[in-house]
């Protein structure tokens, strides 16, 4: 090789290596996906925050607060709370029926828990269902288990729920951590629910 070429072979080098380091360079970074296998827990407790909005007649009503959720595999506690901490509502479900409890008002209960929330409530709030969605597991509209993940985050359930999971734990997607609901009601028009997990422990 005389010494033209070999210049022109080690330029022809030089030149190669530096698009290959501006590509590498302009690679977007690894984003987190979700696990190929997630758990079901049956017992956990978690904590976070609830805003939703309903009709009311003629009015839109809106409320927000925080709540407090353990589970186990057979009995579920929902404590709802006030934005300033104060106790509004505790819904008990276990295999033998549920009860709803509200400060100086008399104990209801019902065979379902769903049924009893939203009468009391004026409002629905899926706790039966919930067991299943607040871990991004549910049954789709055609009977088919879903699993949520961040490359699918949207479902309607076969009782009629809108679920969107759009934010995820950060770095390794194991749960969501806000869950959007939507559902059009006879009792309170259109009806939709935002959870946001804040603390979450599995047993």
């Amino acid at each position: 090789m005389t010494v033209r070429a070999f210049q022109r072979f080690a330029a022809i080098a030089a030149a190669l290596s530096l698009l290959l380091a501006g590509c590498a360079s302009l690679a977007p970074p690894a984003t987190p996906s979700a696990p190929t296998t997630r758990i079901f827990q049956q017992t956990i407790d978690l904590g976070g925050r609830l805003s939703m909005r309903y009709q009311a007649g003629d009015k839109e009503e809106s409320l927000h607060g925080n709540f407090t959720w353990t589970q186990t595999p057979s009995d579920t506690t929902v404590t709802l709370l006030s934005p300033l901490g104060q106790t509004l509502a505790i819904i008990t479900a276990t295999p033998d029926g549920a009860t709803l409890a509200q400060g100086g008002q008399q104990l209801r209960s019902a065979s379902d828990v769903d049924t009893l929330t939203a009468n009391t409530l004026g409002w629905p709030l899926p706790v039966a269902g919930l067991r299943e969605w607040l871990q991004g597991f549910a049954i789709d509209r055609s009977g088919q288990p879903f699993v949520a993940s961040p490359q699918a985050d949207k479902v309607e359930t076969r009782d009629g729920w809108l679920i969107h999971y759009p934010v995820w734990t950060k770095d390794d997607a194991t749960h969501p951590r806000r869950i959007d609901l939507a559902r059009n009601t006879a009792q309170a028009g259109d009806v939709s629910i935002r959870i946001v997990i804040d603390t979450w422990q599995a047993h």
